[in-house]
């Protein structure tokens, strides 16, 4: 079993409850085990900041596919919940973005799939959620809260559980 961190995104539609729903795919569909689920936060848009705000949380799973599989049915999941990397515009509005973190200790670097994710560090966005349910975990030299504490945090709220 390997431990995977994935972070979800997303501000179109009813995105908490796509983050449900999704979260039960990806255990579904990876017979994977939930380790952890992070609160959900509004957060400003990123890149393209012409859109509506997000929301984003961290999942951490146990699972048995290896990591390109993991990534296969990540996409997979966001093509469900009406994701089309082929019509969207880069960092521009969408339905459910799935980011595969870090699976293990695993550093690599295919057309496929880099990890650990190459813009983990830039974004407070994904450290706010991970550092919630991770915060001592080392992911390529350095652990979550260290990173988190070099990035503004402007303009994220960590929304009420009840929805």
């Amino acid at each position: 079993m390997a431990r995977a961190l994935i972070a979800l995104g997303g501000n179109v539609g009813d995105v908490r409850a796509t983050f449900r729903k999704a979260i039960a795919n990806i255990c579904g569909m990876t017979q994977a085990a939930l380790l952890a689920r992070s609160s959900d936060y509004a957060t400003p848009p990123w890149g393209d900041v012409e859109q509506a705000p997000f929301v984003n949380a961290c999942v951490e799973i146990d699972t048995c596919l290896d990591a390109h599989a993991l990534l296969f049915a990540l996409q997979k999941i966001e093509s469900k919940f009406g994701r089309d990397r082929r019509k969207e515009r880069r960092w521009g509005p969408r339905t459910l973005d799935l980011d595969l973190i870090a699976y293990d200790d695993v550093s690599l670097n295919t057309a496929e799939l880099t990890l650990p994710h190459p813009r983990l560090f830039e974004r407070a966005f994904v450290l706010v959620p991970l550092a919630e349910i991770a915060p001592d975990r080392v992911i390529g030299g350095r652990s979550v809260a260290s990173a988190l504490a070099g990035l503004s945090t402007d303009g994220i709220e960590r929304l009420s559980d009840a929805i």
